[in-house]
């Protein structure tokens, strides 16, 4: 039925037909995300409160804002993208987030957690000065509930005066099970028929935001939600409305079910690798047990960061804040100011949302806190929201913030041990997974570099990162074999440089290799500091523009990364 529905057949189907289409949805997701990689779970959870979605409102015209995105599955399937439903999260293919770009069902294009109700009521308040008319739905997960962002939208909904639907997609976990007061609140509202007065009264609290209140429904119940949904479809022409719903995460896939951290994200396979967040949890765990300075704080991502051995072991210096970033960073800002050890563990591409707490509660107070920067450089299929390459561009600018780069992950392990000692603010980047390591591991000293390979001839390439310097390495190898000598140096610290080696280089020929926008990242630092100083400089980095999803190295090699280009550069150099 998939193959060749249409939203209009969808809306003239029975029940029967409406909960075939639901299963074979699950069964396809499902099958299509184990060849692929993707969210899982939380997609298997939603499907029949996205079937009732699209049966009982008119998309395209009525709009549809989903947070962070990782449920949209079953509404691409619904929506004219079922042929190229298998080549989600393929480079060339659709992307595992809504796209505005790529369909007209698709209102806003998210990743990123929290931003939906600010969104949903931005579209309502065009529709209501353009004078139009349609409806206007933000699914938004209880996770999501705990970002600040949330209640800033909702202190503006009377302000704008305007109706919006916020579906609220109650399962308990957003990545990891969600934490936090509001979570406790949602789960007092989720109780049996017996406390249905008692949560009235409570669900006040929406109420005074300018929502009507509507809860507990079953999410996963399709006949139900079509009902409740119709309902509440027309209550929209009057008043805007929170429909408070609980689905199973996971359902209809019983390891999923039971495992729903696990299979929150799924990877595509390929060879086992060293993953940088195993490191990272054993190397701090160890550290933690002879220093109870030690405190690790996390934002709704403890097991894929690797934090899971250490708040096993330390609950008492363990924090999860749930969805919030920034209040994470100052969290940390402000333990170390008491003579404690914070390591905050993120995603890059989360860390953007703490910018602002970085520069002013961290190193505008010269603090300890340790970022440790998972994720960092191209992270592949997730696409443009999640690609981590703006890091080092957006951290090297800050004063006071030191920025190491590990090599391999015995290097990692040993910038940890570095950063324990360390009495300012220090960033670790890192991708997720390590598969070389490079000699030599000499000691950690901050701002200084270490040469992998020392040659007499033209060109230096100084590298940062594992994937920079595989990059570099092979190409330096390749050229050695066609008697091209090229120096590699291991750039470890991004801010500061290491002076005193690039005052010594004496080739005059100098090529910078990272895994970052070269726009305020490391190639553009060393540019400043050779200008005027007579140099060749050759920049390998990411230009100006948003990379889409795909392979890592059928990324990197399509936007300029690559030992073959490097060494096509030096041939063409040598060659003039």
């Amino acid at each position: 039925m998939l193959e060749n529905i249409t939203v209009k057949q969808l809306k003239e189907m029975s029940l029967k037909q409406l909960l075939a289409l639901c299963e074979e949805a699950r069964e396809l997701i499902t099958a299509t995300v184990f060849k692929n990689g993707g969210h899982l779970s939380s997609n298997l959870g939603t499907v029949e409160l996205i079937v009732a979605l699209n049966y009982v409102f008119d998309f395209p015209k009525d709009k549809l804002v989903f947070d962070v995105g990782h449920q949209c599955y079953t509404h691409k399937l619904l929506t004219g993208r079922y042929e190229k439903f298998s080549t989600i999260r393929q480079k060339g293919g659709i992307s595992g987030f809504p796209k505005r770009e790529e369909s007209e069902f698709d209102c806003y294009n998210v990743g990123h957690a929290g931003t939906s109700v600010s969104a949903a009521l931005g579209i309502a308040k065009a529709r209501d000065i353009k004078g139009e008319d349609f409806n206007v739905i933000a699914l938004i997960g209880d996770g999501s509930f705990n970002n600040g962002l949330i209640y800033e939208a909702f202190n503006s909904l009377r302000l704008l005066n305007t109706k919006v639907l916020l579906v609220l997609n109650d399962n308990g976990m957003s990545i990891a099970p969600t934490v936090g007061s509001m979570h406790e609140y949602l789960e007092l509202l989720s109780r049996d028929d017996a406390q249905k007065a008692k949560n009235a009264k409570h669900a006040g609290i929406f109420e005074r935001f300018g929502f009507a209140y509507d809860g507990v429904y079953d999410g996963n119940d399709l006949e139900k939600m079509i009902a409740k949904l119709t309902e509440v479809k027309q209550r929209l022409k009057t008043q805007s409305v929170i429909l408070h719903v609980m689905t199973k995460k996971g359902k209809g896939y019983a390891f999923c079910e039971e495992n729903p951290e696990a299979t929150h994200g799924i990877s595509n396979g390929g060879k086992r690798e060293t993953e940088y967040s195993e490191v990272l949890g054993k190397t701090l765990t160890r550290l933690a047990e002879k220093d109870g300075r030690i405190v690790a704080v996390t934002a709704a991502m403890t097991s894929s960061l690797g934090l899971s051995p250490f708040f096993e072991k330390f609950p008492n210096r363990s924090v999860d804040v749930g969805i919030c970033e920034e209040h994470a960073t100052i969290l940390c800002a402000s333990m170390a100011t008491e003579g404690l050890k914070p390591y905050y563990a993120v995603y890059s591409t989360f860390l953007q949302r703490s910018f602002d707490e970085i520069i002013i509660d961290i190193c505008e107070q010269n603090l300890p806190v340790t970022l440790c920067v998972d994720r960092a450089g191209i992270s592949g299929a997730d696409g443009e929201t999640h690609q981590g390459v703006f890091d080092l561009s957006f951290l090297s600018m800050i004063p006071n913030l030191t920025v190491a780069v590990p090599k391999d992950v015995e290097e990692f392990e040993k910038m940890i041990e570095f950063s324990a000692d360390f009495n300012a603010p220090l960033a670790i980047r890192y991708p997720r997974a390590g598969s070389r390591s490079f000699e030599p591991h000499t000691e950690i000293v901050a701002g200084k570099w270490e040469y992998l390979i020392k040659n007499d001839g033209n060109y230096v390439i100084l590298a940062c990162g594992e994937r920079a310097l595989s990059c570099a390495y092979d190409a330096a190898k390749a050229l050695q074999q066609l008697n091209i000598f090229v120096s590699v140096v291991n750039a470890r610290f991004v801010k500061p440089l290491d002076f005193g080696l690039l005052d010594g280089l004496i080739e005059r020929s100098v090529i910078t290799v990272e895994d970052n926008i070269l726009a305020g990242g490391f190639g553009s630092a060393i540019n400043t500091y050779f200008a005027g100083k007579h140099k060749e400089i050759k920049n390998f980095a990411y230009n100006d523009q948003f990379i889409p999803q795909g392979g890592v190295m059928e990324l990197m090699e399509e936007f300029g990364l690559s030992a073959q280009a490097i060494a096509e550069y030096v041939k063409s150099n040598e060659n003039r």
